[in-house]
């Protein structure tokens, strides 16, 4: 969600149908001062047993509420209709704020709901915020033996084994986008599963789906969310509805529209863990997008039904504060939703084998949080990468010291954020698409261009105070800074290229398109790339396709053949990275000492070396240069025996030719790379 955020938020439609249930009670628009300050003296509670424990002497149903007066849980036969089997009610703690009731009959693969109340009326019936299993439309939590949802061989399953985060190269999608269109060859399109056939040809036999990953030799997949979110109705899925999933509802269970069975509870959650599998099979790490910063809805939410006002955040005046533009922003500060989202994000990696995270919005959580997050991840799995939006839409009532933003990223351990210096400053700015950027043909963006090659670190030659959005360094290493010009958000750089080079031809904007990602991949921190843009993927010049149909969404795998070309410079460029550790530093120190800019003083012109055989690298030195402008630049190389790995719009790490150096000449929006060995 970038900072507009306002896509994401047409998701929080009206509040979907619950089940039948005794008079409800909807949340208030405010919050008075004196229910605020007693949110601060609730206990909390951080035990493992919250919402159901399974045991040999029964089921134990456990809910924190500590503001409810009663509290049940109903039992289903089923994960939707009027089939209500019996009601307990719950007892409280009120040491720990926690209901709690337990039955000795058998459950198993029965669903259930709490309801608590308030005063003299109920609130409507909620799976809890803590429900692992769901069925149909997330309205009802499971009761179901997860031992059953493993596939075979899951205890031994891993994930890519990361020593610094500068090593991992991340591509950005969505589960329905990657295999969709009719072309793909895909069976399972738009599921999970789709990860798990292999030897899927496009129409006109290229590799896709997850061989086409392999070939093009990413590292990681981020995956859009991925948990049960509210847009989509999963007992409509002919209906084809479309939504990137930025408004959840139960988050801590795979959503049910990219399973094949949405009303089965256990096969959401195999199914996600085959993709996992399959994914860390072909050596490939998987990140999930989580949206802990809001909720698709506030009246109605399970936040709301289990504990009113607790989990959001307020305006002094007691109404609530909304720093994600859609309508709520939860409270990470306040230790109950802390807890959640910390054994939220152990309970997918631990359940899930996930390696990593992406945290939209990420400056509305507080730092603390996030370090306690990132820490009980790594934990887990060391190898864990931690990376979030370091802003956010709004304003918040969270002072600004603590806010998890790029400016704070010093303060957090083992987390990156994205750069939106390099982002702007290589294409022009996301929020204007006439907007060129350095790579397009537009001057003043060389100095920005150079923040983002250093990983926004202190660099001797780099003039922060000419810098186009941070004025200072902010990151203290390059593992904590992600560098990107196109993501799911706003125009994709297909787009954005053919609306602000208006006049130009598909060749000069493809040529800007090689430069733009070389900067890229060649720059030090971590390189991402949105899905698709390898076959230049077009969204019809739609900013925000959160709601778009399949015809804006889908990538169009034919592309393939078309762009082969473009598509054999990314696999090629990702290649180059990948052997040669000079991109990939992992201290500030090493880029201050190993990366030398040379003073050419000229408009869309970049020249500089990595010297030194930086980071062990086999290439002694490494030139590049870079030709933004509308015009041929000639450089001048020093007298040596040059491999030439980059030039006009070709690569080949292995060398294109050899030069002695001297005048070189660069056609416009086209790398020059050169190195000695």
């Amino acid at each position: 969600m970038n900072r507009i955020a306002l896509k994401a938020c047409a998701a929080t439609l009206a509040l979907m149908p619950m089940a039948a249930a005794p008079v409800a009670m909807q949340a208030q628009n405010v919050v008075t001062r004196t229910q605020m300050e007693n949110f601060s003296n609730y206990p909390a509670y951080d035990g493992d047993d919250l919402e159901l424990a399974i045991d040999r002497n029964g089921y134990h149903f456990c809910l924190w509420s500590p503001m409810a007066d009663s509290a049940r849980v109903n039992i289903y036969k089923h994960g939707q209709g009027r089939n209500l089997i019996t009601t307990f009610l719950l007892e409280k703690d009120a040491h720990t704020g926690t209901w709690r009731a337990s039955s000795t009959d058998d459950l198993m693969n029965r669903f259930y709901t709490f309801q608590i109340k308030i005063g003299d009326r109920w609130l409507d019936e909620t799976p809890g915020v803590w429900a692992k299993a769901v069925g149909v439309n997330g309205k009802r939590a499971a009761i179901i033996d997860f031992a059953k949802t493993n596939p075979e061989g899951w205890g031994d399953d891993r994930g890519p084994q990361v020593e610094s985060t500068t090593d991992v190269i991340i591509y950005e999608m969505h589960h329905r986008d990657f295999s969709i269109h009719p072309n793909s060859g895909i069976a399972n399109k738009g599921k999970f599963v789709a990860m798990l056939e292999e030897g899927t040809l496009s129409l006109n036999g290229e590799p896709t789906g997850i061989d086409h990953l392999k070939e093009l030799g990413i590292t990681h997949v981020h995956i859009l969310p991925s948990f049960d979110y509210m847009s989509v109705d999963e007992t409509q899925l002919p209906s084809n509805k479309y939504n990137w999933g930025y408004d959840p509802i139960n988050y801590n269970v795979p959503d049910g529209s990219y399973a094949t069975n949405p009303a089965d509870p256990y096969c959401r959650i195999r199914e996600m863990k085959e993709m996992v599998k399959a994914l860390h099979e072909a050596g490939i790490g998987v990140v999930m997008d989580v949206v802990y910063n809001h909720t698709g809805i506030t009246a109605g939410s399970n936040f709301e039904l289990t504990a009113p006002g607790y989990y959001y955040r307020q305006r002094p005046d007691g109404t609530y504060s909304d720093a994600s533009a859609c309508g709520n922003e939860t409270a990470s500060d306040r230790q109950q939703m802390r807890n959640f989202i910390v054994n939220s994000v152990k309970y997918w990696v631990s359940e899930y084998h996930i390696d990593g995270f992406r945290f939209d919005l990420m400056a509305i959580h507080d730092i603390e949080t996030m370090n306690q997050a990132a820490a009980a991840i790594k934990s887990i799995n060391p190898s864990a990468f931690i990376y979030g939006e370091g802003w956010m839409a709004g304003s918040s009532p969270l002072p600004v010291e603590q806010q998890a933003l790029k400016v704070n990223v010093a303060k957090m351990t083992d987390i990156a954020v994205f750069s939106d210096d390099i982002r702007d400053a290589v294409k022009g700015h996301y929020a204007n698409e006439r907007d060129r950027g350095f790579a397009s043909g537009k001057p003043g963006n060389e100095e920005t261009v150079k923040i983002g090659i250093v990983a926004s670190t202190v660099h001797p030659q780099v003039d922060y105070s000419k810098g186009n959005n941070a004025k200072a360094p902010y990151a203290t290493s390059p593992q904590q800074i992600i560098n990107y010009v196109s993501c799911h958000d706003d125009l994709c750089l297909t787009d954005k290229l053919d609306i602000s080079m208006e006049g130009s031809t598909e060749a000069d904007r493809i040529n800007t398109a090689k430069l733009a990602q070389t900067i890229v991949f060649t720059s030090q921190g971590t390189p991402f790339m949105f899905a698709g843009e390898e076959v230049f993927r077009s969204k019809q010049r739609v900013h925000n396709s959160f709601s778009s149909p399949d015809s804006i969404n889908a990538i169009d795998w034919n592309q393939k053949v078309e762009y082969r070309d473009l598509f054999d410079y990314y696999r090629n460029l990702i290649s180059m990275r990948k052997a040669h550790p000079a991109f990939r530093l992992r201290t500030a120190e090493e880029i201050a000492s190993h990366i030398k800019f040379d003073d050419v003083n000229t408009d869309n012109l970049i020249s500089y070396s990595i010297t030194g055989n930086a980071g062990g690298d086999a290439w002694k030195e490494i030139k590049l240069v870079f030709n933004g402008a509308n015009e041929a630049q000639t450089v001048k190389i020093k007298k040596a025996d040059w491999t030439i790995v980059a030039q006009d719009g070709r690569i080949d790490m292995n060398g294109l030719d050899t030069t002695r150096g001297g005048e070189i000449t660069l056609p416009p929006h086209t790398a020059l790379i050169l190195a000695i060995d």
